[in-house]
């Protein structure tokens, strides 16, 4: 449609993690825009072809497949790495459709929880390091309506949300925070991520 809005690269992880932030029903259509045809199957003026995922939301969750309780979610996360990893895509979001099949409660998707486990799981020993210098002298405060819900927080992770409540500097956050400064740029790293 013409409504659908673009997403670059990262920008699907930041979108699911705001809709399961907001508590979203409805359904998510993300449409993969595929290779033009060459030239001359392609008829004049066509649009570029799209390959469409949908994704259907009830408060936050993902209703993931009936196949996939088996799998502890595995399948839901292959899905959603895939939509993360498309270079050029377009979605929209259809708010307050709430069609999803009988059973599907029992088979909610932590939507905030994937999209965290996929940041961090990017992060490494190079990137922490570009990080702490980027972040070195500068004050970090935290946008609270982004902020992840406390429910979704261990004891460490509330600890460093707790110290980011006025702006601090990473090692004063470390500090009041009493955690490893690895975990705690891969926090700040998830947090930068979606905007946080």
């Amino acid at each position: 449609p013409s409504s659908a809005e673009r997403l670059a690269r990262g920008d699907f992880v930041r979108l699911v993690y705001r809709l399961a932030r907001t508590r979203a029903t409805g359904v998510l259509t993300v449409l993969a825009d595929l290779p033009r045809p060459p030239a001359e199957d392609a008829p004049a003026g066509s649009a570029p072809r799209a390959r469409g995922s949908v994704l259907v939301l009830r408060r936050g969750h993902l209703m993931a497949a009936d196949a996939d309780s088996a799998t502890s979610g595995r399948l839901t996360a292959q899905r959603l790495e895939r939509l993360a990893g498309l270079d050029r895509a377009r979605f929209y979001f259809d708010g307050g459709v709430a069609a999803y099949p009988p059973g599907a409660l029992l088979r909610q998707y932590n939507l905030a929880a994937w999209a965290r486990a996929h940041l961090e799981a990017q992060f490494d020993a190079a990137r922490a390091q570009a990080m702490a210098r980027e972040l070195a002298g500068i004050r970090l405060s935290l946008r609270p309506e982004l902020a992840p819900e406390l429910a979704w927080c261990d004891e460490t992770d509330r600890r460093i949300l707790a110290a980011m409540a006025v702006p601090r500097r990473v090692d004063e956050i470390g500090t009041l925070a009493r955690t490893a400064r690895f975990r705690l740029l891969a926090f700040l790293y998830f947090l930068r991520a979606v905007g946080a």
